[in-house]
């Protein structure tokens, strides 16, 4: 299991990065990131819905009533120019972060 503080930073790219991919809703966005971790991060819920807000209070996300589900609509989330342009900053700084990780691991005797 990946530890949530690893994660913490994260939380916004995947959540848009899942988004690129086509709009959704809350519960499913946590499924398909345990899914896609295959099972070694399971995102909470409040933690889930705090980014949510924090994109949508950016501007990187919108939301929308979608289809009633047991008599309640649906908040669905869509990526918008602004989550796009975030998300093509963070694919750079990903890479420059791997970089500089890396460099350590190479120069590190941890065993």
């Amino acid at each position: 299991m990946i530890s949530s503080d690893i994660m913490r930073g994260y939380h916004d790219i995947i959540i848009c990065l899942l988004l690129a991919e086509g709009d959704n809703y809350g519960y499913m966005l946590s499924a398909q990131i345990e899914a896609r971790s295959r099972g070694k991060y399971q995102i909470k819920e409040a933690t889930l819905y705090s980014a949510l807000n924090r994109l949508e209070k950016n501007g990187c996300i919108i939301s929308y009533e979608g289809n009633e589900t047991f008599g309640r609509s649906r908040t669905y989330y869509r990526l918008s120019s602004i989550g796009k342009q975030f998300l093509r900053e963070k694919a750079m700084e990903w890479q420059d972060t791997q970089e500089v990780i890396n460099e350590f691991f190479k120069e590190t005797n941890y065993e």
